[in-house]
C-alpha cells in the first residue's frame, strides 16, 4: 500500500474508533466538597459553544488540571489504531503504537447508564454516565453527538490538554 493510501486508511480507522469528542473548559472544582485525597470532581464545559456538560472524576496526582484549563475529551471503543479490539485477557506490553500515544491521561471503563435530559425548546439531549474503576463522569450532551455510545459499552477515556 503506497504511504498516502496507509496514512488515509489510519485515518479512518481511529474516526471510526472514536465515538465521542469535544474540547472543553473546567470551570468548577470538587462543588460538593473534596471527598477523596488524590481525586479531585471537575465541573467542565464545553469550549466554545458551552452546549455539553462534562463532569469528571480525575486522579489529580497523576494528571493535574486547573480551573480554566482546556482540554480536549475522547471516547473511543479501542486503543489500537487500526481499529481491532483488544484482547480482554492481557495486558499489551507490545509497546506498538496506539491511540494513547495521542493523549497525556488515558482511562478505560464502561457506560452504565444513559438518560434523555428534557430541555424546553432545544435540540434533544442525553446524560450518559461511565464508571472507569470507581471514578466516574457524566456527559451531557446532544442525543446525536453520544448516539455512538450505549449501555455496557466499554470506552476508553482520552484526554489531552490545549495550550
Amino acid at each position: 500500500m503506497a504511504p498516502a493510501a496507509a496514512q488515509q486508511q489510519q485515518n479512518n480507522d481511529s474516526s471510526s474508533i472514536i465515538k465521542y469528542e469535544a474540547m472543553f473548559e473546567t470551570i468548577d472544582q470538587d462543588p460538593d466538597g473534596k471527598k477523596f485525597d488524590r481525586v479531585s470532581r471537575f465541573v467542565c464545559r464545553s469550549t466554545p459553544y458551552g452546549d455539553s456538560e462534562l463532569t469528571l472524576d480525575v486522579n489529580v496526582d497523576v494528571y493535574p488540571i486547573d480551573i480554566g484549563a482546556k482540554f480536549t475529551y475522547v471516547l473511543a471503543s479501542t486503543l489500537n489504531t487500526d481499529g481491532s479490539p483488544e484482547d480482554p485477557t492481557t495486558y499489551d506490553q507490545s509497546k506498538k503504537e496506539s491511540l494513547a500515544d495521542e493523549y497525556e491521561y488515558v482511562m478505560h471503563g464502561k457506560c452504565y447508564k444513559k438518560t434523555e435530559e428534557d430541555d424546553a425548546g432545544a435540540a434533544e439531549k442525553t446524560a450518559t454516565y461511565i464508571s472507569f474503576g470507581g471514578l466516574l463522569a457524566c456527559v451531557k450532551t446532544d442525543a446525536k453527538a453520544m448516539s455512538e455510545v450505549d449501555v455496557d459499552d466499554r470506552v476508553y477515556c482520552l484526554m489531552r490538554k490545549i495550550a
